[in-house]
């Protein structure tokens, strides 16, 4: 299936084979940098909260006196091919809004929970059923080991949830969030694949089977009000840096509307 009409009907897609080993290890050199300061900065929140990811990998704070790391950062995960497939696939003017690294749990026991990513923020799920077919905000993972590390609910990008899943979901008449759900699709990766789902879709982690995961996801989209109040300007590259940058598309959409926010 082309990989538009993937989206279109599944929710997301896989570009297979997308980024050469040493683009890989490119960003993973710098991704481990990074992972083992935050480690070492959250060590018991790591395990007391059983953490499975971080965010804000491109904050300042992980490149101090690494300036010209920061800027390789920024051109790596918004690579002029990599940015225009999104134009491609999406046909409008993408926004770059965070990055997150995903990682197992500190303990086994920790279950993965199905959610939509707006669940924990404080926007009633009324409203974000209603704009659910106005918004487009997804993740890009792109796998630094090889993973079976999410698992999705096609469709449910173009829909809101059934009965069986709202309840298991928030844990309702007697539910648990990490149950099993019909229809449900584990994905497989490789390093150099590059997974694009929507991430309002109902969409889970799994664990049990990857003994290491670590997954960088770029969160971009188009802008929607109920997503851009969340937008961290200081995760974006600066005046002087952005000259540096070689495709800047994501970066200058984004620091327009965090001057607008603001």
């Amino acid at each position: 299936m082309h990989t538009s009409k993937q989206f279109e009907t599944q929710g997301y897609t896989i570009l297979s084979k997308f980024f050469e080993q040493a683009e890989i290890n490119q960003i993973t050199s710098i991704v481990d940098r990074i992972y083992s300061q935050w480690r070492e900065e959250n060590h018991y929140a790591l395990i007391e909260q059983q953490l499975i990811n971080m965010h804000s990998l491109t904050h300042p704070k992980y490149f101090q006196d690494k300036g010209h790391e920061r800027v390789e950062f920024f051109n790596l995960i918004a690579s002029k091919k990599l940015a225009s497939r999104l134009t491609q696939l999406f046909k409008t003017d993408i926004y770059f809004h965070n990055t997150q690294l995903f990682f197992n749990p500190h303990s086994k026991e920790k279950q993965p929970y199905w959610h939509r990513d707006l669940q924990y923020s404080p926007i009633d799920d009324a409203v974000q059923a209603t704009e659910h077919h106005n918004m487009l905000s997804l993740h890009v993972r792109i796998p630094l080991v090889a993973e079976k590390g999410v698992e999705l609910i096609p469709h449910s990008h173009t829909r809101w949830d059934t009965e069986l899943e709202k309840n298991v979901r928030f844990e309702l008449n007697g539910h648990k969030n990490h149950e099993a759900l019909p229809g449900s699709v584990l994905i497989e990766l490789e390093p150099g694949d590059v997974l694009i789902f929507n991430a309002q879709m109902i969409h889970r982690g799994n664990y049990a089977l990857n003994p290491t995961r670590k997954a960088l996801d770029l969160c971009v989209g188009k802008p929607h009000p109920l997503v851009v109040r969340f937008l961290d300007p200081t995760g974006l590259p600066t005046d002087k840096e952005s000259k540096h940058i070689h495709n800047c598309s994501w970066y200058n959409v984004a620091r327009e509307l965090a001057i607008t926010q603001n």
